[in-house]
């Protein structure tokens, strides 16, 4: 089984060993693949509907490892138990929906060493939410797949120290202290996109237009903020 590159990069983040909660496994594919590899001691592979359940316990199957990895449905990390595990990962959603089921599954993370997050939006509330409830961003990466871009991040429990600015939480604390090659291609398209949005609100009257070109013009701040990271 080969994964695509936006999952290889989520399982390159995930520490041998582990006992793991694949959390939306959909497929299976990333359970299947770190079990196979003996990276990953055992897996729990988590949905929250029966169809990708039943497509994963295929899978499980298909590889011959239904010794090592166990389908569950499940809301979340609703149905891990406290201690059970000692790796989640999450990808493949959105980052609001990321947070819930983190701040839901808050007994289950009370006993892990790691967080593997791959946020399809929203990437800034899943770094404010990691702020927040004292875990560490340690290791992060992007890949660009199919035209869309795509952040890793690897967080463990840890006293934090500091806040995040707005641009770190946006696009990634140490994306931008390495100057991360993919990060430097979204921003350069982000800002492209931002300055046609901006040209084409010059000149147009109203409150709304007025609003909505605030709204670009700050966008346009933080981009450059974070682009001046790649220019020092």
């Amino acid at each position: 089984m080969q994964l695509s590159e936006r999952m290889a990069a989520v399982a390159d983040m995930v520490t041998p060993g582990c006992r793991l909660a694949d959390v939306g496994c959909d497929h299976g594919y990333l359970s299947v693949w770190l079990c196979g590899k003996k990276i990953a001691r055992r897996a729990v592979a988590l949905d929250v509907s029966r169809g990708p359940l039943r497509s994963a316990a295929r899978s499980v199957a298909a590889a011959g490892l239904e010794a090592y990895i166990e389908t569950r449905l499940s809301d979340g990390l609703a149905a891990v138990a406290p201690g059970e595990v000692d790796s989640v990962v999450i990808a493949g959603m959105g980052g609001r929906l990321m947070c819930r089921i983190l701040k839901e599954g808050k007994s289950v993370l009370a006993g892990i060493r790691e967080l593997v997050l791959e946020p399809q939006s929203e990437a800034s509330e899943v770094r404010k939410f990691l702020q927040q409830e004292q875990f560490q961003i340690d290791r992060e990466d992007m890949v660009r797949e199919a035209g869309k871009f795509y952040p890793v991040i690897r967080a463990v429990p840890g006293a934090v120290t500091g806040k995040m600015t707005e641009e770190e939480l946006r696009f990634g604390p140490l994306l931008l202290r390495d100057r991360h090659p993919v990060l430097r291609q979204l921003l350069d398209k982000e800002e492209r996109t931002y300055i046609k949005i901006r040209e084409s609100l010059e000149g147009q009257q109203g409150e709304k237009a007025s609003a909505r070109l605030l709204e670009i013009q700050k966008e346009l701040r933080y981009i450059r903020r974070a682009v001046a990271y790649y220019e020092e």
